[in-house]
């Protein structure tokens, strides 16, 4: 049984024991391990989105739905993050910053797919590109090391590969004109 609260709960007290991602992987893995409880507990994705389930200095817990087909810009979160999948699947490209003058470009460095019952930690400074490659929505729960909201970060052009300042209400509308394309 996937109780909400006491995920939460279990997340914030692994935290405040310990500042890695370490703790909070192994809690997220046993949830989704169940993927009809989360859906039970989060409730079963109708329409892509990102649903903020808990945000703090210290953490920061999302439902996020992906619409069918949808893909994210190249992205960095400068926080620790742990996804795991509770159903579909996300595909995620990593990039690495080209050595250079001013560090901007990226280059593609590697890949891995996540699906239902998979996790993954990703590093506070890893660069990563995520798309829905299915033709029905992804559900996972992501779990990041901070204030997803509030940090300042980075995006990348997805045509020049060049850096430039995160736009979260941008990136947030993409998961709104997503969901109304598809009702």
């Amino acid at each position: 049984m996937f109780d909400l609260d006491r995920f939460i709960a279990d997340c914030r007290a692994a935290v405040s024991l310990d500042a890695t991602h370490k703790s909070v992987r192994e809690i997220v893995a046993r949830a989704v391990s169940e993927p009809a409880a989360v859906i039970a507990g989060v409730g079963a994705p109708v329409r892509a989105g990102v649903q903020n389930l808990h945000n703090s200095a210290e953490l920061t817990i999302l439902n996020v739905i992906w619409g069918p087909g949808m893909t994210i810009m190249p992205h960095n979160h400068l926080m620790w993050a742990v996804i795991g999948i509770y159903t579909g699947r996300e595909d995620n490209i990593f990039w690495r910053r080209l050595p250079g003058e001013d560090g901007s470009r990226i280059e593609a460095a590697g890949a891995k797919s996540l699906g239902e019952r998979d996790v993954e930690p990703l590093g506070r400074d890893i660069i990563h590109t995520v798309t829905n490659p299915l033709s029905r929505l992804t559900g996972a729960i992501h779990v990041y090391g901070g204030d997803f909201f509030a940090a300042a970060r980075s995006e990348w052009d997805p045509e020049t590969l060049l850096e430039r300042p995160f736009d979260m209400d941008k990136n947030l509308r993409l998961f709104a004109q997503d969901s109304a394309l598809r009702v």
